[in-house]
């Protein structure tokens, strides 16, 4: 049985990640690391977990940790990770980093929307951690940086198409909905209750972080450089999920019936992708807690349009549970293992 760690225990990335793997019969969870609850079991600062995950936490000391498991979860904040990751490798660990630092490529990007790249020389051996494009290059990786939630909605959601060559990649439109779990634990006036609930709204407009993740990997798939889109995100007044809603020009009309039929090819071995039923589309109250991505397309015969809807629970396949999916396939371990939740609905 593999050991694995996570520092940085004590956000929701954290805690959903000890919470699928304490379900998890091919690995034991090892190691949880949080400055604020050292010394404290989680499952007292997560009760959910009490008497299924009582790991205790301790302060991050590298030294003192790195023996102690063979692959470790870096959920921690950008700039955090970059300081963490390159000492996790030379130690000879594997390592799902959940923070940004290791998912763009040109470290020029990263610096303009983050702030000055420190571990610039591992930037060419991280592998992006969306498996249902990526699943070899995974497989042989020891640094898997894990993508975003908002881009591994719009990503899933668009691949078919843009691989296909159906769209018009500078028409591209994502709109996309979150919980407010996606803003982190961390106490801040914008998520406060009052501040959320009986309310919608638009922020980051322009603006947000995962901008050039989404174009870096929307440009692959379209073989197009410098692919350029418009992303829009909002908050909703709900605690987890995303729900996003994209536009795309078609280069040449096509049916519905051939969409349909590119997106049950695309996705027909993947485990987690669910291409709705002809006439239905995806919600978020049916992937909650799942590592499922749920996703339909509607031709727009009027506008020259293609609508795509992908929903997924941000925490789990935008988040946790696509790290666990990496981690199976960085130690051989059969994908679906852990993740064979159910969505909980209602």
């Amino acid at each position: 049985m593999y050991r694995v760690g996570i520092i940085g225990a004590s956000g929701y990335t954290g805690v959903e990640l000890a919470r699928l793997l304490a379900g998890h019969d091919g690995v034991e969870l090892s190691v949880a690391t949080s400055r604020q609850y050292a010394g404290q079991p989680l499952s007292a600062v997560y009760p959910n977990l009490r008497g299924i995950c009582d790991v205790v936490c301790e302060d991050v000391v590298l030294a003192d940790l790195v023996d102690r498991a063979d692959l470790f979860f870096t959920a921690v904040p950008h700039k955090t990770a970059m300081a963490i990751v390159p000492d996790l490798l030379a130690a000879g660990k594997k390592v799902v980093d959940l923070s940004a630092d290791f998912r763009i490529d040109d470290a020029a990007v990263y610096e303009e929307w983050y702030q000055p790249h420190t571990a610039q020389d591992l930037l060419a051996e991280a592998v992006y951690g969306l498996p249902e494009l990526y699943r070899d290059k995974i497989t042989g990786a020891r640094l898997v940086a894990n993508p975003g939630c908002y881009p591994t909605s719009v990503i899933l959601g668009l691949a078919p198409l843009l691989k296909a060559g159906v769209l018009e990649p500078s028409s591209i439109i994502a709109d996309s909905k979150s919980g407010t779990t996606g803003a982190g634990r961390a106490v801040q006036a914008a998520t406060l209750y009052c501040e959320v609930n009986d309310g919608f709204k638009a922020y980051k407009v322009g603006s947000h972080r995962h901008t050039p993740e989404i174009e870096q990997e929307l440009g692959k798939l379209a073989k197009e450089k410098g692919l350029t889109v418009s992303f829009t995100p909002h908050l909703v007044p709900m605690s987890r999920g995303i729900l996003s809603t994209i536009y795309g020009t078609m280069v040449k009309p096509v049916s519905q019936d051939e969409v349909d039929a590119i997106y049950h090819d695309f996705y027909a071995d993947e485990p987690f992708v669910r291409p709705c039923e002809p006439g239905t589309f995806p919600a978020t109250q049916f992937v909650r807690g799942s590592n499922y991505c749920d996703v339909a397309c509607k031709v727009d015969e009027r506008t020259g349009r293609i609508v795509v809807i992908a929903a997924i629970d941000n925490l789990t396949k935008g988040s946790s549970g696509g790290a666990i999916q990496n981690m199976n396939l960085m130690l051989a371990l059969p994908e679906q293992q852990g993740l064979g939740v159910v969505p909980l609905f209602p």
